[in-house]
């Protein structure tokens, strides 16, 4: 496959979504079947490859996680080329072992969400018919896990290589009953955007891979302090430098490699999950 039929979306969490790591910079506004994403779209390049950047919560950090419209924001990344979704997501550590600033490469999710539009095919857009009932076995992308693992392991960033990212509603944080169940479930890092965000994109064939960064220990921890917005946006600033230097080593090498076989899986598995109905 050649390098030019791959394009990078880069979907940006809180204190995450530095344009600057875009060479040649343009703003893109969009309307979508679903409504307008979370800001405009911001193309560019990384080394040669094509990039899309979109902020999570907007670029002044205005919307609240139940609010994001993910949707907006799967379906114009798909419709302006992405082939990819690379994002980024602050979390709170559930295991002693994920130390704040640590990277996570997360493989796994339990979904606590309650108010959220967590399918493309509700009838709502006329380009999709039908009922999707998509496998989740396997949420992300495994290959594309794989280079920013090896990625990591070169530039020596301290990365876990799985974890299950428990989604919760927000905006409030755990109470601490909470947070010892979450832990007794098998959750090892929580947040609150992974979950509709990464089953939207494998509805949209997406290959998607989240780096996913400890900012604290949730409130779990005895004689720990409990997580705060302070704390979080402290941590974020010391350490966000690990996910951009992921970012700009990684999607080149994401660029280089052939996606056939992936992207053909892929659609594969959505056509499966789609009955459409009888005429």
């Amino acid at each position: 496959m050649a390098v030019s039929s791959i394009q990078i979306g880069i979907i940006g969490g809180t204190g995450l979504d530095d344009p600057d790591i875009l060479e040649g910079r343009t703003e893109k506004y969009v309307d979508t079947p679903y409504g307008k994403p979370s800001d405009a779209l911001i193309l560019g390049k990384i080394k040669n490859v094509d990039c899309v950047l979109l902020a999570r919560h907007g670029r002044h950090h205005t919307i609240m996680p139940t609010n994001i419209n993910f949707r907006a924001n799967i379906w114009a990344l798909k419709e302006e080329g992405c082939s990819h979704l690379l994002v980024t997501t602050a979390c709170g550590s559930l295991r002693e072992e994920i130390q704040p600033g640590d990277i996570v490469m997360i493989d796994q999710f339990i979904d606590r969400t309650t108010k959220r539009h967590n399918t493309l095919y509700d009838g709502s857009n006329p380009c999709l018919l039908g009922v999707c009932h998509i496998p989740m076995a396997e949420p992300f992308c495994t290959k594309t896990r794989e280079v920013l693992l090896e990625v990591a392991k070169k530039l020596g960033i301290k990365c876990h290589s799985k974890g299950t990212m428990i989604t919760i509603e927000g905006p409030r944080f755990s109470s601490r009953a909470e947070s010892v169940m979450f832990r007794n479930w098998g959750a090892d890092v929580i947040n609150m955007t992974t979950v509709p965000e990464v089953v939207l994109a494998k509805e949209a064939g997406l290959g998607y891979a989240s780096i996913a960064m400890a900012t604290d220990y949730d409130c779990w921890k005895e004689h720990e302090e409990a997580v705060s917005v302070d704390k979080v946006l402290k941590t974020l600033k010391e350490n966000a430098n690990k996910a951009t230097s992921l970012l700009l080593t990684a999607i080149p090498q994401v660029g280089s490699m052939d996606w056939t076989e992936t992207r053909h899986n892929m659609k594969n598995t959505v056509q499966f999950s789609v009955m459409l109905p009888k005429h």
